[in-house]
């Protein structure tokens, strides 16, 4: 059953593609194949592969590095709350640690490195390279084919910056594909905080979560041709990455500064939707009991999407438990959802479960990552703002599909 159930879903995944596609005629069965051979041979390489493990290694020990040199940074700044040693006795174990200060600026560090990175052109030669490598398989090109592979290390909002110059005549298929492929994946700005919050529960958990990115490049790109295929390809001239910072200074003053933005997005956008839930859950609180227990919204979320999360390779046992993480992480944010799992029971949630749910759980597609979508694409290119508005709702679904999907194949492969 554990081979069935994911071939079953993802087979339930490619129809629901299928089913909202714009022309279910229009579409390549041959890009859909490649696709998915293109998932479950990097899954394999990535996950059954003996030496791939030494990779994930070497991925988690650059996480832990990363972390201990923001440490040393918090602890400078906020003291105690940063990482110093307590000046008292904790009567609570781990009633200090606050995320805000210990966790959260992660992001600071990784947005600056990035930027360094962009202006040292290392971050270029990565994404042309991950760019040919699904160019070549699935024979997409221009400036669309850039965003899958740009995704796997900056955010949804970077990556179209990189193709700017394209985005005004590009096909309504490959504009659609842009926005599928950036709440497909998650950025590296916040890849080493979620590692974090699930080394706990997810043995070598960087490696999976930048193979899930990896995973769900492909994975966008099919469920996007399926619902809208494409007719006449985009732009097909070289892309060229432009400069961006006057310097290494420079570029580190920006990263930052994108940081703390996102940085008080994050702290911001959690806080409220928390606040949201927990005032849902109260006026369900009037309701009478269901099965013994209070109605909630995630009791709710965990009975809709219990069917996905079996198909994407949980036992129907803790589907329910399952879908709760789904449904947190598509109407709060993938990291309230990684938050919430890292804090689930030890037993309720096998380590089969846990290894997929990272995997169908690694995206922005999220309320919260479609409106930073659509203002950010509206912002770039004003002129098709009616074109990403439209298609919004239509990508949010399609993200949620191609990450299911990688989930899938996890499960199949691990």
């Amino acid at each position: 059953m554990t081979t069935v159930q994911p071939i079953l879903g993802l087979a339930a995944f490619i129809a629901l593609a299928w089913c909202l596609s714009e022309d279910r005629r229009g579409f390549s069965w041959r890009l859909v194949a490649a696709g998915l051979a293109v998932q479950v041979v990097v899954a394999l390489v990535l996950i059954r592969v003996p030496g791939s493990q030494i990779v994930f290694v070497w991925i988690n020990n650059g996480v832990l590095a990363l972390q201990r040199a923001t440490e040393a940074g918090t602890s400078l700044v906020f003291g105690f709350l940063g990482g110093t040693p307590l000046p008292f006795e904790e009567s609570v174990p781990g009633a200090a640690f606050v995320l805000a200060f210990r966790s959260l600026p992660l992001v600071l560090v990784v947005s600056a490195l990035s930027a360094l990175l962009y202006h040292w052109r290392v971050l270029p030669v990565i994404v042309r390279a991950f760019a040919w490598a699904l160019t070549r398989p699935l024979r997409i090109g221009g400036a669309a084919s850039f965003a899958p592979a740009a995704n796997i290390f900056v955010g949804m909002v970077e990556s179209p910056l990189l193709v700017r110059p394209y985005l005004e005549r590009m096909s309504r298929a490959d504009l659609f594909m842009v926005m599928t492929a950036g709440l497909s994946t998650i950025a590296g700005t916040v890849f080493v905080l979620y590692s974090t919050l699930l080394r706990d529960v997810l043995p070598n958990a960087a490696g999976h979560l930048l193979t899930a990115s990896v995973l769900s490049a492909p994975a966008a790109v099919v469920v996007a041709r399926l619902m809208i295929p494409a007719g006449a390809s985009g732009a097909q001239e070289r892309i060229e990455f432009k400069r961006l910072y006057d310097g290494a200074m420079d570029a580190i003053s920006a990263g930052t500064i994108d940081g703390l933005r996102l940085l008080a997005y994050i702290i911001g956008f959690v806080l409220v939707l928390v606040a949201l839930v927990e005032l849902a859950n109260i006026l369900f609180g009037v309701l009478p009991d269901v099965l013994g227990a209070s109605l909630t919204l995630q009791r709710i979320l965990g009975w809709v999407l219990a069917p996905a999360a079996w198909l994407i390779g949980v036992p129907w046992a803790e589907a329910a438990s399952a879908g709760q993480l789904l449904g947190s992480k598509i109407v709060l944010t993938e990291f309230v959802a990684y938050l919430e799992m890292s804090q689930l029971a030890p037993g309720e949630l096998g380590d089969r479960s846990r290894l997929v749910l990272a995997y169908a759980m690694c995206g922005f597609a999220n309320f919260g990552g479609l409106g930073i979508m659509l203002g950010g694409l509206g912002a770039l290119v004003p002129s098709r703002r009616r074109d990403v508005l439209e298609l919004g709702m239509k990508s949010l679904i399609a993200g949620n599909i191609a990450t299911f999907m990688t989930g899938t194949v996890a499960g199949l492969v691990a």
